[in-house]
């Protein structure tokens, strides 16, 4: 009868831990969603952050052994709408057609990316510009930037009703990682794309999966097709990049921008970006924006800047500013970094992007990646 017994609260035990991770999913949800997070003060976040990390250690050894069947079959889960697929939870087909079918302003200025190639970093250029350099995000002011910026195609930010107009000649700075078939378009708005390495952006979507997902994260080579197919998050890099390198070509009020100019050239961009949207910075106006945008400063003041709500995994210790460096292509394994080559090569056959001015690599292979035996014999010139 013991065992009986041992057996009965052994079952009440399950039922009671699966009804705690219950409520507290829908607790998180509560709390994290949009503005529920991101309008708090800093010393809420925090508090909520802490909440957050003891109401879910009771839960995370279960959440880590059902982590452990699925791994294996595991893949990124998707949503697809009009043929562009994206992230359950953080967006919906709703969220990208409301988004399509936004009317864009004047004073709107949109910071275009695909997704962990410099948005957050082109965000807060654009914020600094416009407020000369004096953009702060304090409590008594905006508080973070996605109090200020609302992600147009997603669900955790401040909404594009309730969004503040920043800097002396009023403007609404937008998030989006829509491709350009679904990007609203306007005239008198102005577009900014931000465009990285394709194996430095896969590399630091590993990182934030991670962050993110925790022990769900799919495995590498699950990671690897996705992002080499066509599930890949608001389209493959090849097509997002082309579309909007079409965009940039052909519209007046569409800025295109690498990541690694970014990193090693930052005062030509803060120019180039500052006088595409009317600006004519002064010195010191030009080293406070500078100041405010280096990753030295992001880095230090991360918790303005979070690109996602915390959730159980993410406040054990994530990063959202990994490392900003430019070369996060050499961070995965030659393999890997030869797939995503070749998938990116192939798929940029007949496009306009002109790849080998700023990645050759994306071209013509270098010649440490093929294989000793595929070389081709160098001719000796005659002695």
């Amino acid at each position: 009868m013991i065992w009986l017994g041992v057996l009965f609260v052994l079952v009440l035990l399950f039922v009671a831990v699966f009804q705690y991770l219950a409520w507290y999913q829908r607790w998180e949800g509560r709390n994290t969603s949009g503005m529920a997070y991101y309008g708090r003060p800093l010393a809420e976040r925090r508090a909520l952050k802490d909440r957050i990390r003891r109401y879910s250690m009771p839960i995370l050894p279960l959440v880590r052994f059902l982590a452990l069947g699925n791994r294996q079959q595991a893949s990124m889960p998707v949503f697809e709408y009009e043929g562009v697929c994206g992230p359950p939870k953080v967006s919906s087909p709703e969220v990208f057609e409301r988004a399509k079918n936004y009317q864009p302003r004047p004073e709107d200025v949109f910071v275009a990316t695909q997704m962990r190639c410099g948005t957050t970093w082109m965000q807060q250029v654009v914020y600094e510009i416009v407020s000369l350099g004096n953009g702060d995000l304090v409590d008594k002011r905006h508080g973070h930037l996605y109090a200020v910026c609302p992600w147009i195609d997603g669900i955790n930010s401040v909404s594009l009703e309730d969004s503040p107009l920043v800097g002396d000649r009023p403007t609404r700075i937008i998030k989006t990682h829509l491709p350009t078939k679904l990007c609203p378009y306007g005239e008198q708005a102005k577009y900014i794309y931000v465009t990285r390495h394709p194996v430095s952006c896969f590399a630091s979507i590993l990182d934030y999966n991670r962050t993110l997902l925790g022990p769900f994260m799919p495995d590498v080579d699950k990671m690897v097709d996705w992002f080499c197919g066509d599930r890949m998050y608001w389209l493959p890099w090849p097509e997002h990049v082309s579309g909007w390198w079409h965009w940039a070509q052909c519209r007046e009020n569409v800025l295109f921008v690498h990541y690694e100019e970014m990193t090693t050239n930052f005062s030509v961009v803060l120019d180039r970006v500052a006088s595409f949207l009317g600006y004519q910075l002064t010195a010191d106006e030009k080293q406070r924006v500078s100041e405010k945008c280096s990753f030295q400063y992001m880095k230090a003041n991360e918790e303005l800047f979070e690109m996602s709500p915390p959730n159980m995994f993410s406040v054990i210790g994530g990063q959202f500013l990994a490392s900003g460096k430019t070369n996060r292509h050499q961070d995965v394994t030659p393999a890997i970094r030869q797939r995503i080559l070749d998938y990116c090569r192939q798929s940029l056959r007949g496009s306009d992007y002109p790849a080998h001015q700023f990645y050759p690599d994306l071209v013509v292979p270098i010649m440490s990646e093929i294989e000793p035996t595929q070389r081709p014999a160098l001719e000796l010139s005659p002695t």
